[in-house]
């Protein structure tokens, strides 16, 4: 019967009230006169016209002053206010039209006191019972009954409220009930929404049938999120979240800001403040060039440079459409700041290309962030990943030290430490040229090195891919289940590489502070819970989305590594170390390199293969060399 009235229109709502106060204003108009005179008939309904006219005078004073319009689920004090205008305004009336039209039995003056305070109490009383009835048993009102999700918002501060308040006029979402840490609050009642305490979580998701979970937690440090996302992981809820407080800087909170829980809500750590020193130390007031401008890291080193006010931000890339995404980004930021930025297309190969930008901009920091990635792919496309990751950023070099460049930064991979794979030895390689640029006298370019793991998030990362196989509805696809990984956030590893690349004399190698490495497979497992879904493996062969291995690829390994020796010291910041690690004469290395060059240029890849056994440390690559232009695989 509830579900049906809720389930009216709102016309038909309106109309359900009307007849209920027609109803109501008739029978306690009939009781006023019996409290009056002690006797139910009330002297044998003698005044009985009085019954009739009270509905017909109400009415139309009701309708007048707007009683009909308030929506019932956010009746407050105005609307109860405008209850005892429309009663006592009609009953003034009411009394007045039975005196002029002169019963014959007049009604007594204490009936029309009595009739007052009971006409309020029924009307005022019917819609804080209706209310109560939508907010309590029904949170949400008729959000619950067109199926739309039902959301427990867990923070009663002030970004939980203000959210509670963008809801009410949701179609979409429905809050349903307030959890929150501070035991003073347990039992309170904010927006006709009840507070209660985190361990009636689980029975509050039972009750009303949520299927969503906000945590309005903005200014909770990282640690508390993981903690809170270890216990709503286990229940069979979507996880949703407001962003930081930095981004809710005008303290307002919209609907647009809610989010789904990423990983890097679970996996991140604490960031510690960047040095603000270290952060302009290299680009305040000087000109800045960023080689894969548009590219993960690059483009988020683009961002926060921005912050430090330089002079001028050059963005190299050999992307056209990275180039322009970026570009058209940070046009509006750099006007705002008064900052020239230009855009050069091309590849970092191409060394006159280089010379000339750098020239031409004046170039005194720069930032190398150009390098291809993708693991596999560059097993089956060798001679192109080393070229542009090792005779690229030779060029760069070159280019940078033959320009007066006075800063000059490579973007490492943990993946050069004891690589088994092209894009690692690749890297490490680079690091070597560096190292033994840094040795030779006679130039001003001070090079640094800064070595990290993966980061979350980045284009071609496991993240992005495992979001995609989630909403498809699986399986999810993990190579082996002992596989692990240091992660890091974007915005983290860019701000330390700027920091690092301050700190640095000329050659030092500096290895970020990944934290611990991570199982892929948890990981895997974290993501599919927090989207609201259960994990189907054989101790659940129910759940809803499975989880596949597929085998490792060429060139992966089980575990990533950030040292080749044990040789490291730590350095004025808590997240960087700076390495010891072996190095070549540039002497010995530029042969070596020229032969590499020679073997590209004839896709040689057995000999491209053989100078990189030789003369990277620790490279094992665990298969044959893949031929590319072989046939591919069916895949079935």
């Amino acid at each position: 019967m509830l579900n049906q009235v809720l389930s009216m229109s709102r016309n038909q709502k309106r109309m359900v009230f009307l007849l209920f106060d027609v109803l109501a204003l008739t029978v306690t108009c009939w009781l006023s006169f019996a409290l009056r005179y002690g006797e139910w008939d009330a002297m044998g309904f003698a005044h009985w016209p009085a019954y009739i006219l009270a509905p017909v005078v109400a009415v139309p004073v009701f309708v007048r002053l707007g009683l009909y319009r308030a929506i019932t689920r956010y009746i407050g004090p105005r609307a109860l206010w405008t209850v005892v205008k429309a009663v006592s305004l009609f009953v003034l009336i009411w009394a007045a039209i039975t005196y002029m039209i002169g019963f014959e039995m007049r009604v007594p003056r204490s009936v029309l006191l009595i009739y007052w305070f009971i006409a309020l109490v029924v009307i005022g009383g019917s819609r804080l019972l209706a209310r109560w009835l939508l907010l309590q048993q029904f949170p949400g009102g008729l959000h619950r009954i067109a199926n739309t999700d039902r959301v427990i918002i867990y923070g009663a501060g002030s970004a939980g409220r203000q959210l509670a308040t963008a809801l009410e006029s949701s179609s979409e979402l429905s809050a349903v009930a307030f959890v929150d840490d501070n035991p003073a609050l347990a039992g309170l009642e904010v927006h006709g929404l009840v507070i209660h305490p985190p361990e009636q979580l689980e029975r509050l998701i039972d009750r009303y049938e949520a299927s969503e979970v906000l945590l309005a937690l903005p200014s909770a440090g990282r640690e508390r999120r993981r903690e809170l996302l270890a216990l709503l992981e286990t229940l069979p809820v979507k996880v949703l979240t407001l962003p930081g407080l930095s981004d809710i800087a005008s303290g307002k909170v919209a609907l647009s800001d809610i989010r789904e829980i990423e990983i890097a809500d679970v996996l991140g750590r604490e960031e510690v403040a960047p040095h603000e020193a270290l952060m302009a130390a290299n680009i305040r007031t000087q000109a800045v060039m960023v080689t894969g401008a548009g590219g993960s890291i690059g483009s988020e080193l683009c961002r926060q440079i921005i912050g430090q006010q330089p002079q001028r931000l050059v963005l190299f890339d050999s992307s056209e459409y990275a180039l322009y995404q970026i570009e058209q980004e940070l046009t509006p930021l750099c006007a705002d700041q008064g900052i020239e930025l230009a855009t050069v297309l091309g590849s970092v190969t191409e060394q006159p290309l280089l010379e000339l930008t750098m020239n031409h901009y004046r170039v005194a920091t720069l930032y190398h962030a150009a390098a291809y990635k993708h693991v596999p792919m560059m097993e089956r496309n060798m001679v192109v990943g080393v070229r542009n990751n090792l005779l690229g950023t030779r060029a760069v070099a070159l280019a940078a030290v033959a320009t007066g460049v006075q800063n000059f930064v490579l973007i490492s991979s943990d993946k050069a430490v004891r690589p088994t794979n092209v894009m690692g030895a690749t890297k490490r390689c680079a690091e070597l040229m560096l190292q033994a640029l840094a040795a030779e006298p006679g130039h001003g370019t001070r090079f640094a090195i800064v070595r990290f793991g993966n980061v979350l998030g980045s284009s071609g990362s496991v993240i992005p891919l495992f979001r995609q196989q989630i909403v498809a509805g699986g399986p999810v696809t993990v190579t082996h289940p002992e596989m692990t990984r240091y992660f890091m956030t974007i915005p983290e590893a860019a701000a330390l590489v700027i920091q690092a690349g301050a700190m640095a004399e000329s050659g030092d190698v500096f290895v970020l502070d990944m934290g611990q490495p991570v199982r892929i497979l948890e990981m895997a497992e974290q993501m599919i819970r927090l989207a609201g879904f259960s994990v189907r493996n054989n101790m659940a062969p129910n759940g809803d989305i499975g989880i596949e291995f597929t085998g490792l690829r060429d060139g992966e390994k089980l575990y990533e590594e950030l040292l080749i020796g044990e040789d490291v010291t730590g350095t004025s910041h808590p997240m960087i170390m700076k390495a010891s690690e072996e190095m070549l004469p540039l002497a010995q290395l530029q042969p070596v390199l020229q032969q590499i060059e020679a073997c590209c240029d004839a896709f040689d890849c057995e000999g491209i293969r053989d100078l990189l056994l030789r003369h990277v440390s620790g490279y094992k690559p665990p298969h044959e060399i893949p031929d590319p232009f072989s046939r591919p695989r069916r895949v079935h």
